[in-house]
């Protein structure tokens, strides 16, 4: 059996183990580990546990995730409720700060305003990802901080050396160009991959992160 097929049947059949993805209409497609999703689901979460799956799989080196949510009409939100239900999650949300807002159009949310950190724009992607009727997610959150670019290479870096998921002979990299961040090098793995760009997000003074990491799997 192929390495090809191989990859296939292991996204496949990982979707059919996820008990959070009702897999029944995603089809897989796998180039020498750059794997497609197509099809659609029934929800934004499972939209995201789907990609999820597939990248916990051994080979899958790329991801498309090119998934439609469509909604059983039992959970279809006008655009007014939809907004008035996230702009309330994020406001009962103790780590999402003042000012971070949501719009609703078609199941689709766009989030707008500023933080201080990229864990707070987490924080409102988390906020209403979950919510009943949400078809899609775009962040126009803004990051605004003052910090020395040096301070912010310095700090990803340390963060990266204490991780324990990156193995001490990583070839990772971090630039830094204004306050944005450039990854580069090699990761085994998806999980070594979301660690190190997690860790980027999380330094103070990060406006964006480039992910040029390549993922041998």
């Amino acid at each position: 059996m192929g390495q090809t097929k191989d990859i296939r049947d292991s996204v496949e059949s990982e979707l059919g183990y996820d008990p959070l993805v009702d897999d029944s209409d995603i089809s897989v497609k796998n180039i020498n580990g750059d794997v497609a999703l197509n099809g659609t689901v029934p929800s934004y979460p499972q939209y995201l546990e789907a990609a999820a799956a597939a990248r916990r799989v051994v080979g899958v080196k790329n991801l498309q995730n090119h998934l439609e949510v469509v909604l059983p009409s039992s959970d279809y939100r006008d655009d007014a409720t939809l907004t008035t239900t996230a702009n309330n999650a994020l406001t009962l949300n103790i780590t999402v700060p003042d000012g971070v807002e949501a719009t609703a159009k078609n199941g689709n949310i766009t989030l707008t305003g500023t933080v201080s950190y990229g864990s707070e724009r987490t924080a409102a992607e988390q906020a209403v990802t979950y919510l009943t009727g949400v078809r899609n997610l775009r962040d126009d959150i803004a990051i605004s901080t003052d910090a020395d670019p040096v301070d912010v290479t310095l700090n990803v870096q340390d963060a990266l050396d204490r991780y324990a998921l990156i193995p001490d002979d990583s070839d990772v990299t971090v630039g830094t160009s204004g306050n944005t961040v450039t990854l580069t090098g090699h990761v085994r793995t998806w999980a070594e991959h979301d660690a190190v760009v997690d860790a980027a997000w999380m330094a103070t003074g990060v406006y964006d992160v480039r992910d040029d990491l390549y993922i041998t799997g």
